[in-house]
């Protein structure tokens, strides 16, 4: 069947449509998105005001025409941080549902963890033993670990890319007393969880997923995206502390020049490095996996497995 997932992330509003059945790998068929920046519409208070409400249930009704476009026979809505924790989350979920006829299922920081995990198992198999999955998304950094498809750990922290450029580097470039606190704020957030997965024990594979670690491995030298799925890819830690200072002297102008950088993501790529250089150094990871597969594609498998 032709499935459809609409994603209402904290970055961006994504349909991904796929032709998949039971037992087969989804094979993407159509991607339509939109860069709304949730995470950076929110007022003082904490709510979504009426100008990011009616920009989402615009682009609400632009992918549900799409997805009609394309012939979807079976749409997976859902919402994640900035919608979650946004002070009017109900008001906005009713409107979005009355005006669209979407009910937009709102995913935990947890459900998020352990749905990019399943993705991640999927896509590297049994041989990958024991997984520790890494997910900076705009609003949220996902962690989780476990050697079976559910994880045995799995935690969501607010520590997206978006939401702390928002909040502690407004500058262009970033004043370098905001970047060491931030820094300082992101890698202890960090520390408070590292002791409950190091009692698991070391994984035997790291990987990384979201569209922040595919900019900072393209960086870093690793193939384009142009080249395929099944490149593989990876990140050094070494490689990425050469990079954060660069990036930290640049405008948002200079990052968008560099290869594999995206002008909506530009802006916040230094706050995901921080966060990222910070994971790996506190976990003692010397090196991550780039992996293709993540939250949409971790839905469309447990709808897969509800099916069969």
């Amino acid at each position: 069947m032709r499935l459809g997932v609409l994603d209402v992330g904290s970055n961006t509003v994504h349909l991904l449509v796929v032709d998949a059945h039971p037992g087969a790998r989804p094979l993407p068929a159509h991607s339509h998105k939109a860069e709304l920046r949730l995470a950076q519409l929110l007022d003082a208070d904490g709510a979504i005001g009426p100008d990011g409400v009616a920009s989402l249930v615009s682009t609400v009704r632009d992918a549900l025409q799409a997805a009609e476009d394309k012939g979807v026979e079976d749409l997976l809505p859902f919402a994640t941080s900035a919608v979650r924790e946004a002070r009017n989350a109900d008001e906005v979920l009713t409107r979005v549902k009355e005006e669209t006829g979407v009910n937009l299922e709102v995913l935990s920081g947890a459900d998020e963890a352990r749905l990019t995990f399943l993705a991640a198992r999927r896509w590297f198999g049994w041989s990958a033993g024991r997984l520790l999955v890494l997910d900076i998304g705009g609003g949220s950094l996902e962690i989780a670990y476990g050697l079976d498809e559910e994880p045995d750990a799995a935690v969501s922290l607010p520590l997206g890319a978006g939401r702390l450029t928002a909040a502690w580097l407004p500058g262009d470039p970033p004043d370098g007393d905001a970047v060491r606190a931030l820094r300082r704020h992101a890698r202890a957030e960090i520390a408070r969880t590292v002791g409950e997965f190091s009692r698991l024990g070391a994984p035997d594979h790291v990987v990384a997923t979201s569209k922040t670690f595919k900019q900072l491995a393209r960086l870093a030298g690793a193939a384009r995206s142009a080249e395929g799925l099944y490149v593989q890819r990876e990140l050094k830690r070494k490689s990425l502390e050469d990079w954060v200072p660069r990036l930290a002297a640049m405008t948002r102008d200079e990052r968008n020049e560099l290869p594999g950088v995206s002008e909506g993501r530009s802006g916040q790529l230094l706050a995901g490095a921080l966060v990222a250089e910070g994971a790996m150094d506190l976990f003692g990871v010397e090196s991550v996996e780039i992996c293709p597969w993540a939250l949409r594609e971790g839905v469309i498998l447990r709808r897969l497995d509800h099916m069969s």
